[in-house]
């Protein structure tokens, strides 16, 4: 049995992600996570695929792509986000169309256990005949396509965003679709702009059209989905892979102080350094050649290569890029992109007074992020100086820089400069004769 070509979606616009860069070069680990779903699907058995990218990441995808070992893979471009049928229609240059092959749809930075994969091809596999939707299965509500399902498991529809009291099932439809005639999908989306020329959907609206004269089977997943669509969705994906790690892994060049600690399911990678007092405490990730200062605790974190937890810091719950430079300081719940520089006393507030989840401006609206704690979403090289304090949900743009002292309520765009005005006062003290 032939195993349909893969194509990767990862193109799209990443501006929801701001002050964070390109989110399929996101490290969860040692490698981004473009290479780790890569190397899933080539454990799948895929062996051609086609990557989707943007303008912007196209070329750093092509250098990945020459890298991918027992998978070829080929990179388009999709000139403008139009949505997913347009990017099919791109990607179609690089199939064999003449073939009929079936292709496998994914995103890649929807993260899931491998197992789902495993479990959409096989259906395929009992049955090529068919095309197969992965259908998540929730108790709450979230808010994207919902399947519609009939008493055999076929689905005769997708309802986008019904609203809770509204849904056709319990089910969502999940970015993991193999279609066994791709020139057959490619008709039904170039019929489906013949039709409508300005909504994006169209390719939704195709497979509704190729549901009436053909089976789409749905495939039940309960397992963890973690979709990357806003900067503090790095955390729930930094969650997923942390919880992968099982025991212990120390690199034989990293260095622990006697009195350093280690605890629960960590990796030490290469030439990391712990001095006396230093706690890791898992699960957590240290990277290459970070330092993890005297009394200073990591736990439930990624401390990625070369950065610095100094003296008596605190990083709990967070991402914490490369070669970033922290020092009595308090880390909590936060991103930070590669390069920042958190300096002594500077904390990352993560609690609303009222305790209710913590909202975010994203591109000017205020949207909930459904955390409870938050702390900041730092962009690359920004230098925070020190004693700043970063309020719940709070935004840093790239390379801005934050005076002293200062309390940041609101977004820092990139490269702004924010400082506290400070007025002094020099009291002479009077003399005797005065």
């Amino acid at each position: 049995m032939t195993t349909p070509i893969l194509v990767v979606l990862a193109g799209g616009a990443s501006s929801r992600m701001w002050p964070l860069r390109e989110k399929s070069l996101i490290r969860f680990g040692a490698h981004p996570l473009l290479a780790e779903q890569f190397s899933r699907y080539a454990a799948l058995g895929f062996r051609e695929a086609v990557l989707v990218a943007s303008p912007s990441n196209a070329p750093v995808l092509r250098q990945f792509a020459a890298t991918v070992e027992g998978l070829r893979a080929q990179v388009v471009i999709q000139p403008e986000p139009n949505g997913m049928g347009d990017a099919l229609l791109h990607a179609a240059a690089a199939l064999p169309l003449e073939q009929r092959p079936a292709i496998y749809i994914t995103q890649v930075h929807d993260v899931t256990d491998p197992s789902l994969h495993g479990a959409v091809l096989a259906a395929y596999h009992a049955d090529p005949s068919a095309s197969y939707i992965a259908g998540v299965e929730r108790a709450d509500y979230f808010p994207g396509g919902y399947l519609v399902v009939d008493a055999n498991d076929r689905i005769t529809g997708i309802v986008e965003k019904p609203g809770a009291d509204n849904r056709t099932s319990n089910l969502v439809n999940l970015v993991a679709h193999v279609h066994h005639d791709a020139a057959r999908l490619m008709d039904a989306i170039r019929e489906q702009y013949a039709l409508a020329a300005t909504p994006d959907d169209h390719y939704e609206r195709a497979m509704a059209a190729l549901m009436s004269g053909s089976t789409f089977k749905v495939v039940r997943y309960s397992g963890a989905w973690h979709a990357l669509k806003y900067p503090w969705h790095v955390l729930d994906v930094m969650e997923h892979f942390l919880g992968q790690i099982q025991g212990q892994t120390i690199d034989p060049t990293a260095y622990i102080h006697p009195n350093a600690t280690v605890s629960g399911n960590v990796i030490i990678e290469a030439g990391a350094k712990l001095f006396a007092g230093a706690a890791v405490v898992g699960p957590a990730y240290i990277g290459k050649g970070v330092i993890v200062g005297n009394n200073a605790l990591v736990r439930a974190s990624m401390v990625l290569d070369r950065s610095e937890v100094g003296f008596t810091t605190e990083v709990a719950r967070s991402y914490v890029g490369e070669r970033c430079a922290l020092h009595a300081c308090r880390v909590l719940d936060s991103i930070f992109a590669e390069g920042v520089n958190f300096s002594a006393g500077c904390t990352t507030a993560n609690l609303r007074m009222d305790k209710a989840s913590v909202p975010v401006r994203v591109k000017g609206d205020k949207m909930d992020s459904g955390r409870g704690k938050l702390g900041a979403i730092v962009g690359r090289d920004a230098f925070l100086s020190v004693d700043v304090m970063t309020m719940p949900g709070v935004k840093v743009g790239e390379r801005a820089q934050v005076g002293p002292g200062t309390h940041v309520y609101r977004d820092v765009l990139d490269g702004q400069r924010v400082f506290v005005r400070q007025q002094v006062e020099v009291v002479e003290e009077k003399g005797d004769d005065a």
